[in-house]
């Protein structure tokens, strides 16, 4: 199974704030059976150690290294807040919810850090036409 499916993309949501987008990525992992509740909670306490806003609109949860025993499968959720989250005073219009227990989304994350160094790529993952759309983005096709 891919790390990133149509299944894990969801797009035009809508947070009230950060904790919230939070829960949506970690029900997300969890929907797409990449982890269990227990991960999902992780990535709140993940995001107390430190910030998972990288820029350019883009925020990369993930749990903590000690519930990554509740990780079922790599996998990443692709969360779009087309009015945008306040993250610490940053504007996130894009969450890329990571469940992996070793070295499998990296892969993924070279592709986003290319994809956010060309603008105009990088508007298109804040702001995609369809699921398709991200899948070519970020997997490079549209599996």
């Amino acid at each position: 199974m891919a790390i990133l499916s149509a299944e894990g993309v969801r797009l035009g949501l809508t947070a009230t704030d950060k904790a919230d987008a939070l829960t949506q990525c970690g029900e997300a992992l969890v929907s797409i059976g990449a982890a269990t509740q227990e991960y999902a909670a992780a990535l709140h306490d993940r995001e107390l150690q430190v910030t998972t806003y990288i820029g350019e609109g883009v925020a990369i949860p993930h749990g903590t290294n000690e519930s990554r025993e509740h990780i079922q499968r790599a996998a990443i959720a692709y969360l779009q807040f087309p009015d945008g989250v306040d993250w610490d005073g940053n504007d996130v219009r894009v969450c890329i919810a990571i469940a992996s227990r070793s070295e499998e989304h990296i892969e993924i994350l070279q592709r986003l850090a290319s994809v956010l160094m060309d603008p105009d790529a990088a508007a298109s993952l804040r702001e995609p036409a369809s699921v398709d759309d991200v899948l070519a983005l970020l997997a490079g096709d549209a599996s």
